[in-house]
């Protein structure tokens, strides 16, 4: 026994070692397209010390660390946006923000931009990016050289004018999505209002004169004077300037209007068209029209097949809305009566993605350029304002603006994980009836052992492999800072497979201890049982260590997760590193896809496991010490034990696997997992000995089971229990 336990020793030292030299190793979370040069760039922007920290998947964002502080957020746009650009691909950007909402960092990572894979110098691209540092996401940020009071303008990429308008609705639109989900702003409370509908049935006749009179159609009329003031501070202010006599010549007399309402659709278009137009449209997407005179086009002389509507948009609620070909329709005639003739005309559809709501404000956005050089042009925007008519719209019912109130994140989790949670709660209630019925069912050995096996396959399986929902101590660690600190519900129930086996592990230790847990819903204990099952099944000799340096070894656990929780009270980080004494992370959340000395550490724990079962939970383990500790609060005994058991029986602490039955007989329940096999034997007459020998001596001696037994019994019983 003495080599057997000088193998395990030998065995265990090489693994504490590389336990050691492993655990403050970086993993490995940053996505590839982060070049070292561009995390080392991301860093330069925030305080000195501050380090990635791990991502958040349900928020696709990495936190900025330093001294347990968060410093900042780091995340891709393309995991938040896709807003085709002038290829018809996204450009995915690497954003950094400080939790004041301030750009810290942005840099294209990806894009398929033509004009700027061949022509276009791609610095450009990244120049214009850098424009944003400095600024907050809160700003209204516009790609123009000349804004309003309230917005931001950032210079324009000569050549490139829809790339950046594409890149800052991008940048704009996946920050304040990330900094919603982060509870960094408020959302905005038109987001979480029901769109307004156009009421269908609504029609009168009324001529071009009445439909401007009442706003159904708008007018953004621009003379060559006006424009040349807005460029007046700009590097283009001496560029095609009118003279005094042509300061009031027409620039763009441009009309404007929302066709879905009848009364501007039939009026504009005629009923054939109108309906032909609302035919087209597919729900929640909506049809503008725009007519001009003037020198300047609003549709582009450079508008190719294939491309984007580069002069006009529409921003609603802080959004942008871009056009491209197939959102455009020509309009060759207007049907209401007394309207002007005009030199351009054109339909332009907005799409469902966009969310656009008739019943708020929306502007139309005229963009107008100036080049300055060969390749340098300077760009200004100009905006028309557009309300629906009033008596055009329904607004949302008081029901329906609570029913479209935005649920907790949590929430809709837990709404996408529904199959998986049913699964979950399904088969904790199958396990619950096993403890309930488990004196019925020890009864029938064969089919209780393969129900065992079975549970064992599906807490591998599905609840580790699939659902992840493998308990850690650091999971134990958050609750109690938590505890002390900001407590929210929420931030437990964000992983729903994590918070409902947590639930029933807590129900179950108050009512039976920590066995029910380790011995049927850890992941990595299950894998490890069916690992030493196999090996039984293939005949491995087995080792197990004398009870008294078992009994010692217990206490190692204990004192890791005494020093592990010491740790978390300076650093939480830090105690995160040292927890990866656990190999849950490896072998069940990750599936052995890490550096390859954590997979060696992991591996050879699952080896040792050949040969003697469940080493790690018996003596390595801090979370079955933290879950033995509330142990001793527990209502139920519900294992059985006789006067029999340890004097003179020792066959259940033989048989126990993980050698939680003291030699007296008595049950440790802070060691036991609750696997049920002493119960097998308990009620089998043909292995437990008190059973054994009554059935051999008759009723009487049936009888005397539990009570006072002679000298004689007791010789006998231990002689049977050899035997077996």
């Amino acid at each position: 026994m003495k080599s057997n336990c000088r193998w395990l020793i030998h065995l265990l030292m090489p693994l504490f070692y590389l336990f050691v030299s492993s655990v403050f190793a970086t993993p490995d979370t940053l996505n590839p397209k982060f070049s070292k040069d561009i995390q080392a760039s991301i860093l330069k922007s925030y305080p000195s010390g501050t380090v990635f920290g791990k991502y958040n998947n349900t928020v696709k964002v990495w936190d900025l660390i330093k001294d347990e502080e968060i410093q900042g957020y780091v995340f891709e746009t393309d995991a938040h946006v896709s807003i085709p650009a002038y290829s018809g691909k996204p450009v995915n950007l690497a954003v950094a923000i400080a939790p004041s909402g301030e750009f810290k960092y942005a840099w294209v990572i990806e894009h398929s931009e033509p004009i700027l894979l061949v022509g276009i110098p791609e610095q450009k691209l990244q120049d214009f990016a850098h424009q944003y540092i400095g600024h907050n996401l809160s700003d209204k940020i516009r790609v123009s050289a000349s804004v309003a009071e309230d917005e931001i303008a950032v210079d324009a990429v000569t050549g490139a004018t829809v790339t950046v308008i594409v890149v800052n609705e991008t940048i704009m639109r996946a920050s304040y999505e990330v900094a919603v989900s982060l509870n960094l702003i408020e959302p905005k409370a038109e987001d979480s209002l029901p769109p307004s509908k156009v009421k269908p049935d609504l029609f009168k006749e009324a001529t071009w004169s009445e439909l401007t009179g009442d706003g159904t159609i708008r007018r953004l009329h621009l003379t060559r004077g006006s424009v040349d003031k807005a460029f007046i501070e700009t590097d283009a202010k001496d560029v095609d300037v009118a003279t005094p006599a042509q300061k009031q010549d027409t620039f763009i007399d441009l009309y404007y209007t929302y066709l879905n309402p009848p009364t501007a659709g039939k009026n504009l278009l005629g009923e054939s068209e109108y309906q032909w137009l609302m035919g087209e449209l597919k729900p929640g997407e909506h049809a503008v029209a725009l007519m001009a005179n003037g020198r300047y086009s609003f549709k582009g002389n450079g508008f190719v097949r294939g491309g984007i509507f580069d002069r006009i948009g529409i921003t609603q609620k802080g959004d942008d809305i871009s056009f491209r070909d197939l959102d455009y329709y020509r309009l060759l005639d207007i049907y209401s009566q007394g309207r002007p003739d005009f030199e351009e005309m054109a339909i332009y559809i907005i799409r469902d993605h966009f969310n656009f709501d008739p019943g708020l404000n929306w502007d139309l956005n005229l963009l107008v350029r100036r080049q300055v050089g060969p390749i340098e042009s300077v760009f200004i925007n100009f905006s028309g304002s557009y309300q629906t008519p009033e008596n055009f719209i329904i607004r949302p019912t008081a029901e329906e603006i609570e029913a479209a109130k935005p649920v907790p994140l949590w929430v809709s989790i837990w709404h996408q994980k529904s199959f998986q949670i049913g699964i979950l709660i399904t088969s904790l209630i199958i396990l619950f009836v096993i403890i309930f019925l488990q004196d019925w069912l020890v009864t029938f050995p064969k089919f209780f052992h393969n129900i065992r096996r079975i549970y064992l396959i599906y807490t591998v399986v599905f609840i580790g492999w699939y659902g992840l929902a493998q308990l850690s101590v650091v999971n134990v660690f958050t609750f109690v800072q938590a505890l002390f600190q900001d407590f929210r519900w929420e931030l437990f129930l964000m992983d729903p497979m994590l918070f409902i086996v947590w639930t029933f592990t807590a129900a179950t230790i108050l009512l039976w201890g920590r066995g029910i847990f380790c011995g049927w819903l850890c992941p990595f204990g299950a894998l490890q049982e069916l690992i030493n099952e196999a090996a039984r099944k293939l005949k491995i000799k087995q080792f197990e260590l004398p009870f008294r340096i078992h009994e010692k070894l217990w206490a190692v656990k204990y004192l890791i997760l005494l020093a592990l929780f010491g740790v978390s009270l300076e650093s939480m980080s830090t105690a995160e590193k040292l927890a990866e004494v656990e190999p849950f992370k490896t072998s069940i959340l990750l599936f052995f896809q890490r550096e390859w000395w954590f997979v060696l550490y992991a591996a050879a724990l699952l080896f040792i496991s050949i040969f003697t079962r469940k080493v790690y939970c018996r003596y390595i383990c801090p979370l079955g010490a933290a879950l033995a500790i509330p142990t001793k609060l527990r209502l139920f005994d519900w294992l059985k034990r006789r006067p029999e058991c340890g004097q003179p029986c020792q066959l259940c602490a033989k048989e126990c696997e993980i050698q939680a039955i003291h030699p007296d007989g008595t049950i440790n329940a802070n060691e036991c997992h609750h696997c049920l096999d002493c119960q097998v034997t308990y009620t089998n007459e043909n292995r437990c000995p008190p059973l054994v020998l009554a059935k051999k001596k008759g009723k009487k001696a049936k009888q005397k089971i539990g009570k006072q037994i002679s000298q004689k019994d007791r010789i006998e019983i231990q002689e049977i229990a050899e035997t077996v």
